[in-house]
This record gives structure tokens, sequence and C-alpha cells, in this order.
């Protein structure tokens, strides 16, 4: 019987967190006559103890909620709101805006199909006055949350996206409301420039990195399933050929079907997905177990299963509703980041166990246990995720 060490135990703690928490877009939206609305999506997972374990809500299961509930629902996103964020344009002080909440569907638009996902959509209202400069969000210090924060002007979406965290400001959209009011007809487009962040950074480069390090809290600390496929990849052999070769494989691979996806190219049902991802964890850490020896049919599993993970990535960036500019930069600073968080996996794992050469007792202490766990993890998702049909 096989006895694993007690210092690998702490892992099955982790058995339930598998997803990350919803972020919380807010969207401002200026208009020539100088009004201006902003918007905000309040995923209802939100108002669980564990938003991770919860499936999203759906047109189907939304229509089964009483008035009584879906009042609460309103209320609890107008609290959340209140708690996770405030606006301000400079030079005013910061305020909440009054949200009035709706029911629609993830990513803006009518909820018309049975598994259209369902958000609280809140709106409010105001006009721009003269002595007003700029508009900018804050993200509260103890939301637990990400803020996107994005902006349109006559409709267009503008390229810079900024993600903030707990206590961080976004940069400031600088209005220039002459010309916003006295924009061309004939063209259509009304303007607005970007302030940078203090340090002379603007433009697409607060896109890329914001969506860098959204990309690497994907993986680390948020993407759990992820960092234990990336485990089971290093477990099978600490050589850096193979190693590398199977992280390529699986970097391919998900970068082609997370652009595919985030372009709406293609698209799959997410409950799907994630029991595949789920799968996938298990069979390579089986695989560690009863296939010891590395060959370069495993490249191929791998490349397989990386794809699908690659769809997993995709609800980051695709349900935002980018601009196009936006959406491609996002998306190569979004996988910068993941490959960051992939070595910043590696590179510890590696240092860690470098000190056991014999390579039978690093399989039987290291392997064949923490394979063992990570497969167990994998199957108990397996079975949690297939609860959620």
């Amino acid at each position: 019987m096989l006895k694993l060490p007690a210092t690998l135990f702490p892992i099955m703690a982790i058995v339930a967190w598998s997803h990350p928490i919803p972020d919380i877009p807010v969207i401002g939206n200026f208009f020539r006559d100088g009004t201006v609305t902003i918007e905000v999506e309040i995923d209802p997972r939100c108002f669980e103890n564990d938003p991770e374990k919860v499936p999203y809500m759906v047109k189907s299961s939304l229509e089964k909620i009483d008035p009584d509930k879906r009042q609460i629902l309103i209320q609890q996103a107008g609290k959340l709101a209140v708690d996770s964020f405030r606006c301000r344009f400079v030079p005013r002080d910061w305020f909440d805006p009054e949200f009035s909440f709706t029911f629609g569907k993830m990513g803006g638009g009518k909820l018309e199909q049975p598994e259209d996902k369902v958000v609280l959509q809140g709106h409010w209202q105001t006009k721009i006055l003269p002595d007003m400069t700029g508009y900018q969000v804050h993200a509260d210090p103890d939301t637990g949350l990400a803020i996107v924060f994005t902006n349109r002007i006559d409709g267009v979406a503008q390229k810079e996206v900024h993600v903030l965290f707990p206590d961080e400001e976004s940069f400031i959209l600088e209005l220039k409301r002459a010309k916003v009011e006295g924009a061309s007809a004939t063209n259509g487009k009304s303007e607005a420039s970007t302030r940078g962040d203090g340090k002379g950074k603007g433009g697409y480069w607060i896109t890329f990195s914001s969506f860098l390090r959204q990309g690497f809290v994907h993986v680390i600390p948020k993407g759990v399933d992820h960092i234990l496929f990336v485990l089971g990849l290093f477990l099978l052999s600490r050589k850096w050929k193979p190693l590398l070769l199977q992280v390529s494989a699986f970097t391919v691979a998900h970068t082609i079907t997370l652009g595919l996806a985030t372009l709406g190219l293609l698209s799959a049902k997410t409950q799907i997905v994630e029991v595949i991802i789920a799968l996938s964890i298990t069979a390579i850490a089986l695989q560690n177990i009863f296939q010891p020896k590395y060959n370069h049919s495993r490249l191929y599993i791998i490349f397989i299963l990386g794809l699908v993970h690659g769809l997993g990535f995709a609800g980051a960036l695709s349900e935002l509703g980018l601009q196009p500019t936006a959406l491609a930069t996002g998306l190569v600073g979004f996988n910068i980041g993941v490959e960051f968080g992939q070595i910043a996996i590696l590179i510890p794992a590696y240092y860690s166990t470098k000190a056991i050469r014999d390579p039978e007792q690093y399989r039987k202490w290291i392997v064949v246990p923490a394979s063992l766990i990570i497969a167990t993890v994998g199957l108990y998702w397996v079975f949690e995720r297939l609860g959620g049909f």
C-alpha cells in the first residue's frame, strides 16, 4: 500500500477552488451632447459564499425565480457595486453612481436563448459639466474582484482597457467637451484623450500591461486547475528537453484556441470545457504513474488537452466585448501573462525537488504521491462539474 508523505496533504484543501470569481466590467459611454452613461455588469455568482463552485445563471433558470427573489438580487447588485468601486469626474470628488439594475445578457444585449448567461446590468446617467476634465474609477481596497475599466465614445469602444486590483485607480480618460460636442457629423467621431498613470504610460501599454497581469493572476493564484495541469507535466521528467517540449506543445495549443475563442471564431459550452479540463488533469497525472517513461506520443495528448484549456482561458476576454484593437492587445498581453505564470510554477517546482538526485527515490517520494493527489483532485472536479449539468 502506498503511503503518502504528510507534507503533501495540504494540497487537498484546494479541491473546491477550481475557478476564479467573476470580474466586474465598468463601462463609460460618452456622447457628443455631453451625456454620460456609466454601465456595470455584475454576475449573480458574486453573491454566493463560494462563487467558484456555482454555475452561471442562465435565462432558463432566471425564469424560474420569483419576483421577490429577483428584487433581492437587484438589491445585492447595488450593494456590491458600492462596495467594489467608485467613480469621479476630475477634479471633483469620488462618488458612488446610483445604478438602476435590470437583468440582461452577459456581454450586452437581450436575453433570448435559454442558455444565455445572465448578469445584472446597472445604468446611471449624468451630464458633463464645463469644469469636468476627466473621468476615472477606483477599486475599493476590500473588494475581492477585479474591476475592468472600459469606455465608449459615441458608441466606439476605446483601445485603452485597465484592469484594476483592490485599491488601484484607473488612468484618467480626458474629456475635451468642446470637441465632443462639436465633432464632425460627417465622420461621426468624437474625441477624447488618455492621460497615463503618471509614469508616461498610456494608450496600448495600459491595455497590454493590465491583461498581462490578468493573465498571470488567472494562473497564480486563481487558476488552480491550470497549476495542477502544469505540475502534472513537470512531474514526469525533470529533464529540460522533455519539459520544454511538453510546455511548448501546451502553450501553442492553448494560444490557438484562446485567440480563436476570444475573436468569436470558436465557441464551446462552458460546462463541457470545465469537465474536459478536469479530465485532462486526471489523465496527465495517471499517465505519470502508469507510463513513467517520456515519449513523443505524450506531446499529441498534451496538445489536444491544451486546445481545451485555451477555451477555458478565453472567457476572461471574450465576455468583455472589447474593441478589436484593444482585444488584440489584450490577447497578446494576457497570453504572455499566462506564460509567465507557468514559468513561476515550473521554476520553484524544479528547484524544490533538485536535491533528490536518485531517479527511483524521486519517483517513489515525489512523482507517484503527487500524481495520485493531482489525479484525485481532478477526478473530484469531474464529478463536481458534471453535477452542474
